[in-house]
């Protein structure tokens, strides 16, 4: 009856598995998640300098390097953190000291040993956490919304994306009357579970209040017993110059009919007509009449 669900948890164990994958007994779990949920937020929020001594140089600046998601895996008394960011080399830092200081700070808070390892998101177009951080940056400098979502839209579906919604909602352009607008172009079918939907949400800080922005991305179908598209596979279906390869889409000239008496059917009436077999209009008059 009108509730909404998160789109991602609604297609956990269907299509999508989760980014903690552990299993404890009952009276070590909740202490397990709690850790997970301080885990995501130091790393997110770029508070790792709490947790380091002030004489520590090779901080890594986590805030810029448009990390999109965090999985934790625990295996006894480690834990591994993978990082997927489409700006690693932020987090890496020089000659990999980034990574050094990301675990020292890890394994404080923790009190375990992690392992902490990164991967580059190479498209972050497609990415529905990293367009809605995008957007958010772009109101937070006073572009206007409007153009900012239009050309999020238009650089996801270049990409090769089946549908792409954007909604923004708060003080929109300063006005005195909070409001909620919306874009969107293809497809988001919502209540299909092998629909793969990604679905991100960010918050842009303005002198007038938060405005709130939620994207979601529609990436095809997920078919059963097979895994989900990577978004390598996704962009390796568009042409090199940015658009969809349309070519099996277009039939042979002849199939498609005349074109100012050139074609087939422009063809036979020229020729039955005027008698010359390429002519679509009247015949030539005689030049004895």
């Amino acid at each position: 009856m009108g509730q909404k669900i998160h789109p991602i948890g609604f297609r956990i164990g269907v299509i999508r598995d989760t980014d903690s994958k552990w299993y404890l007994p009952k009276k070590n779990f909740a202490a397990a998640v709690y850790e997970d949920h301080k885990i995501r937020t130091v790393i997110q929020k770029d508070e790792l300098r709490r947790y380091l001594s002030k004489e520590e140089k090779d901080v890594p600046r986590l805030s810029t390097a448009a990390i999109s998601r965090i999985e934790i895996e625990r295996t006894g008394e480690r834990v591994k953190v993978t990082l997927h960011a489409a700006k690693p080399g932020m987090v890496i830092g020089r000659s990999g000291k980034g990574v050094d200081v990301l675990r020292a700070g890890l394994e404080k808070l923790t009190g375990k040993q992690v392992h902490v390892s990164v991967q580059e998101i190479r498209h972050p177009d497609i990415d529905a956490q990293l367009v809605a951080e995008s957007i958010a940056q772009q109101i937070t400098k006073r572009i206007a919304y409007k153009r900012a979502m239009r050309q999020a839209i238009m650089r996801a579906m270049k990409l090769g994306v089946k549908g792409v919604r954007v909604m923004c909602a708060g003080r929109l352009a300063g006005a005195e009357m909070a409001r909620r607008e919306q874009d969107r172009q293809g497809k988001i079918p919502l209540h299909t579970l092998r629909a793969d939907i990604d679905y991100g949400f960010a918050e842009a800080p303005t002198t007038y209040g938060h405005i709130g922005i939620k994207v979601w991305i529609y990436k095809g179908d997920v078919l059963p017993g097979q895994p989900r598209q990577s978004e390598l596979d996704l962009v390796r279906g568009v042409r090199g110059d940015g658009r969809p390869d349309r070519s099996s889409e277009r039939g042979d000239r002849n199939q498609r009919g005349g074109r100012g008496g050139r074609g087939q059917r422009g063809g036979q009436r020229g020729g039955q007509r005027g008698g010359r077999g390429g002519g679509g209009g009247r015949p030539r008059p005689d030049s004895s009449e």
